[in-house]
């Protein structure tokens, strides 16, 4: 993926504001941070990653995810955009707007998307 695909996707979710954080771009959802990239590795910072589902990326797909000692504490991972699945971001950015969103807005995108799908 490229930083424009990533901030396509970031901001494709109902409520994302584009931002900056340490001079990269940084997304939030509803007020509250959903994402942003590294300038340091070329990653975006994905959350709501326990520590096991971590242990098992970095395992499984060590080329795309790795973690810093800034991290480390927190359930998250980082990911290298680059070798990144598009889908794949899609999917982790769906899991943390979840939590994020206000239940309304919830119920609306599944009903948007049920909707489109039928």
């Amino acid at each position: 993926m490229t930083p424009d695909e990533v901030r396509e996707i970031a901001m494709s979710f109902p409520g994302a504001e584009e931002g900056s954080s340490y001079g990269q771009p940084s997304f939030k959802i509803y007020g509250k941070f959903f994402t942003r990239l590294r300038r340091e590795d070329q990653s975006v910072v994905l959350l709501d990653v326990s520590h096991d589902e971590r242990e098992m990326l970095m395992e499984a797909e060590p080329a795309t995810f790795h973690i810093t000692p800034h991290y480390k504490d927190y359930p998250s991972v980082l990911a290298r955009i680059e070798s990144l699945h598009p889908g794949s971001f899609r999917n982790f950015l769906d899991r943390r707007w979840r939590r994020l969103a206000p239940k309304k807005a919830v119920k609306a995108f599944d009903a948007a998307q049920a909707d489109h799908d039928a």
